[in-house]
């Protein structure tokens, strides 16, 4: 049977010798019972290797850390650093403007520098300091082709300051300048061929 006794007509000595050995088996069990409640659950890697969960939660945490501030600074990256730098000063200058007060007299440095830097229509002075500008800034400019006209190109470049003036080109931009004129001097015969009977 399931329970280990033997089935059918059993003698009294077969009885109890079963009964016994299912106790001696049971207290066996229970020793083992006893043992095993408060012993931990052992888990395997797929190679029986033991693993240890605190030390994996540990590291799936610094992962999890690591990622979240490599996402951080992409985010930070993808608005744009220079962007972010202007709005943290705008934020910086409308805090600084709210501390001050509403009213403003003619003696506040900040207005009367504010004032000062803007430039007014026919101001008489404000072209001399244009020119002043632009001759410092005249300076700071990279050198420019001064040659003959170089020939045209698709995308309206000058040439640097050293070129020598020869075309060392395969000729396609020619090509293609003349394509163009070509296409568009067919259109206008086709269209003047076209609306001439009218």
């Amino acid at each position: 049977m399931l329970s280990g006794v033997r089935a059918g007509l059993v003698s009294a000595d077969v009885l109890q010798r079963e009964q016994q050995e299912l106790r001696r088996l049971e207290r066996s069990n229970k020793r083992l019972e006893e043992e095993s409640r408060h012993t931990e659950t052992v888990y395997r890697d797929k190679f029986g290797r033991r693993r240890d969960l605190a030390q994996e939660r540990l590291e799936e945490k610094q992962k999890a850390e690591a990622q979240a501030k490599r996402d951080e600074q992409y985010a930070r990256w993808g608005k744009g650093l220079a962007q972010g730098r202007q709005q943290q000063q705008n934020v910086e200058d409308a805090i600084k403007e709210m501390q001050k007060p509403l009213a403003r007299y003619i003696d506040d440095q900040e207005l009367d520098r504010m004032l000062r830097e803007q430039e007014r229509e026919g101001d008489p002075m404000a072209e001399l300091i244009k020119k002043r500008k632009a001759k410092e800034n005249k300076e700071k400019e990279k050198p420019r082709y001064n040659g003959p006209a170089p020939p045209p190109n698709r995308f309206n470049i000058w040439p640097g300051h050293r070129w020598d003036g020869v075309d060392r080109s395969n000729g396609f931009e020619q090509q293609r300048f003349a394509r163009i004129a070509n296409r568009k001097a067919v259109q206008e015969l086709a269209y003047k061929w076209s609306v001439e009977d009218m």
